[in-house]
């Protein structure tokens, strides 16, 4: 459950950021998506970065 929890958690963080359609992200993506978009980058280039 805590791993369910931290998975709703990254993708509320995701939102909140402004990375939009976030649902089908993995974990891995979902961080190195916020960690793009708090060093500067676009919200959806992060996004279709992390995505590859």
């Amino acid at each position: 459950m805590a791993d369910r929890e931290k998975l709703h958690d990254l993708r509320q963080q995701a939102h909140n950021a402004g990375i939009e359609g976030n649902s089908k992200m993995t974990e891995g993506q979902l961080r190195q998506a916020l960690n793009k978009v708090s060093k500067g980058t676009n919200p959806q280039e992060a996004k279709r970065q992390a995505k590859g």
